[in-house]
């Protein structure tokens, strides 16, 4: 065995024992801690990648080197490696685009407490990356959420709590569903192993055994999943969530958390239960209906805020949406859209959030629309980066969000029948998107009359908020570079997508 073959699971146990670690340090170090472990697996996940990419196949490492069932295992091939290395890069972005907004809004003592919470967070998404034990992905869930729920509420104010406890039942309902199709499953193939369980699928399958028992686990697991990734209706906690948290963890949580839980469920389609058969089921059916009715939704509600950062919160529900459909089409070129849509969102969405802090830094710490106008003036930088992240929202050439809508529309041309509905419902959501982010580009860029600005308004010059200013450069780079080159990148989803199979 190579010795870069270890690198998944020393990730894990990184991130999983850097928690500890920071719980005895001061603010200052556990961040130097933090900052260090994402850096240093995001490398470990590049190595990883790239080896991967040399030997053109995936590998499993078997952890203490226990066969199944007694032993548990990491499966990784070129998109568990791409993934890590991605979410490990918008992951340090998002911590550095709001580490003064941290450093302001959380209390001392609870600073450590904070990146305790970033760090196993980070552990969950590599575990349900790299996982190949069905139960393990679940642990992982638990732990995933629970992080989750503390990076809401660590401001500790009436909004963030609210939202915390919505955002926890949700999730424990989400969770329980999960829990359900998990042991439905393993009641009927003896298995928790994804490659195991999906041979005694395929034999179920062909035989016509336990159809029902069979496709009601699929059911609920993709349920379960879809409401911990909060698809339409099942949103209520995240504006809140989003909209109240601080800006570090309001952009780990769009971009980051509720992917974990659909790169999962894409693994689950293909690795456990075999994409044939989710497709004869017809569960993929419901999605694609609560999708699109989650891409119209989310932005009509989007379209109502009055607040920048609860748009771009409802935002995020009309693009989860998008993702949905995608699975929904049935096709391997709706999965292809829809993964490619998750790297989209979590570059942009990421970069919206950061950039509306510093539009908001410059209007008085004042969200409402009114106050921000001609924020773009008073702080340049900011009104560049979400001028580009909403241009690549609206599905604007050049940036990764038309690529997006690109992929979705030509995957609905291989489908007779959903076909219309997909590339109506892609037209009218983009007329929606355009609707609230260009009104918002529109605001930030008129310039304030006299008296009318916020009495607390005033111009950041670029060398004041330095880690912000380099975190907004590098999240438009990015966007660009998935923009310009996506070819290579969805050769990848598509090699990956293969060897999943």
């Amino acid at each position: 065995m190579d010795f870069v073959q270890n690198f998944p699971f020393i990730s894990i146990l990184l991130s999983l024992f850097s928690g500890p670690l920071t719980s005895i340090l001061n603010g200052k170090w556990a961040k130097r801690v933090n900052t260090l472990v994402i850096t240093v697996i995001g490398f470990l996940s590049g190595a990883v990648l790239f080896y991967v990419l040399g030997t053109g196949e995936a590998f499993v490492y078997r952890m203490g080197h226990f066969p199944a069932p007694w032993g548990n295992e990491i499966r990784v091939g070129v998109l568990e490696g791409f993934m890590a290395l991605f979410f490990c890069a918008v992951m340090l972005l998002c911590m550095l685009g709001g580490s003064a907004e941290r450093e302001r809004e959380i209390e001392d003592s609870k600073q450590n407490l904070y990146y305790i919470m970033v760090n196993l967070l980070l552990c969950s998404l590599l575990a349900l990356i790299y996982t190949n034990d069905l139960f393990t992905a679940y642990v992982f869930v638990e732990i995933n959420t629970i992080s989750a729920c503390g990076l809401i509420m660590i401001k500790q104010n009436g909004r963030t709590i609210e939202a915390a406890v919505r955002y926890m039942i949700m999730s424990l309902l989400g969770s329980g569903l999960l829990l359900l199709g998990i042991c439905f499953l393993y009641d009927l193939t003896g298995h928790l192993l994804m490659s195991n369980i999906k041979e005694a699928v395929a034999e179920l399958a062909a035989t016509g055994q336990y159809h029902v028992p069979l496709f009601l686990s699929l059911g609920l697991i993709s349920v379960g999943l879809a409401i911990k990734s909060a698809l339409y209706p099942f949103h209520a906690w995240l504006p809140d969530a989003y909209g109240y948290s601080t800006v570090s963890s309001a952009a780990i949580l769009s971009s980051l958390v509720s992917k974990g839980y659909i790169f999962l469920l894409v693994k689950i389609f293909y690795r456990v239960i075999g994409f044939s058969v989710v497709c004869d089921s017809k569960v993929i059916n419901v999605l694609f209906v609560f999708g699109v009715i989650g891409m119209i939704m989310g932005s009509v509600s989007a379209i109502k805020e009055g607040e920048i950062r609860r748009m771009i919160a409802f935002s995020s529900v009309a693009q989860i949406g998008y993702i949905y459909m995608g699975f929904g089409l049935g096709t391997e070129e709706g999965i292809v859209a829809s993964v490619y849509h998750i790297l989209s969102h979590c570059a942009t969405k990421s970069l919206l959030f950061v950039a509306a802090s510093g539009l908001t830094d410059a209007s008085g710490g004042s969200r409402k629309f009114p106050d921000l106008t001609g924020a773009g003036y008073r702080n340049k930088l900011a009104g560049v980066a979400f001028t580009v992240g909403s241009l690549s929202m609206v599905g604007f050439p050049m940036f990764s969000g038309f690529i997006s809508k690109l992929l979705f529309a030509q995957a609905a041309m291989e489908h007779d029948r959903k076909m219309m509905i997909t590339l109506v419902a892609l037209a009218i959501s983009t007329v929606l998107n355009a609707i609230y982010f260009m009104k918002t580009v529109i605001r930030i860029y008129t310039p304030a009359a006299k008296g009318y600005a916020h009495p607390d308004s005033r111009r950041i010059p670029l060398g004041e908020q330095p880690d912000k200013n380099l975190a907004l450069v590098f999240f438009i780079l990015l966007n660009v570079m998935l923009g310009l080159n996506s070819e290579p990148i969805v050769e990848l989803i598509r090699k990956g997508l293969g060897m999943f199979s």
